[in-house]
């Protein structure tokens, strides 16, 4: 039985580089989008996030940090955890943050319209 990941070492390296350069061009042209729009009302903040657009990029960043970070927090595990009990304990509770934070992300920007 193999719990160490084996053989997959060059599919997760090309999941974190291709969710690193989503998230190095989403986020700072987010950051700017509501820097610029800083609304100061709920009324101020559905309007901003009307666009489908937005609502479809917000989505999509919201999946590439979770997975990006599910990556990194992966091979922090199958490095520096060694009882395979914990180490899959604590990669189920990451992926049950991650998806649940997605989740939520995803509630909140698709019914702000």
């Amino acid at each position: 039985m193999r719990t160490s990941g084996a053989r997959t070492g060059t599919g997760t390296w090309l999941l974190q580089r291709a969710t690193a350069l989503l998230l190095a061009f989403a986020l700072p042209g987010l950051t700017g989008y509501f820097l610029m729009a800083m609304p100061l009302d709920f009324a101020g903040w559905q309007a901003l996030f009307s666009p489908r657009w937005l609502r479809v990029l917000m989505t999509l960043t919201g999946i590439a940090l979770a997975l990006h970070a599910w990556v990194g927090m992966r091979d922090l595990f199958m490095d520096y955890v060694h009882p395979i009990g914990l180490r899959l304990m604590l990669n189920l509770l990451v992926i049950v943050t991650l998806a649940g934070s997605v989740a939520w992300l995803a509630a909140v920007v698709w019914n702000a319209a």
